[in-house]
């Protein structure tokens, strides 16, 4: 099963941007995590299908209306296994 790294920069913090994430990868079946980075943005790890994870990422790269993202990281990594997704710190 394909897995990426997400990094998006912006206003992203503070904002709901995490609790956002974590709705459309339930909704839509991704496996892994979100969390805040300590440099201000927010980092996913998404596992699912490849089909999927396009679209997870064409979601995420919106994010909620009051977030303003002003780029968007995306490298594939292993597949880690994950069993949900969840919200961590």
């Amino acid at each position: 099963m394909p897995a990426l790294f997400i990094k998006i920069f912006g206003h992203v913090q503070g904002v709901g941007f995490r609790y956002f994430t974590y709705k459309v990868a339930r909704k839509m079946g991704v496996k892994g995590y979100v969390r805040n980075a300590e440099d201000g943005s927010v980092e996913i790890h998404a596992e699912g299908d490849e089909s999927v994870l396009r679209e997870f990422v064409n979601q995420v790269s919106r994010g909620p209306i009051s977030a303003v993202v002003t780029n968007v990281e995306c490298n594939q990594v292993n597949e880690e296994d994950f069993q949900e997704f969840q919200i961590t710190d």
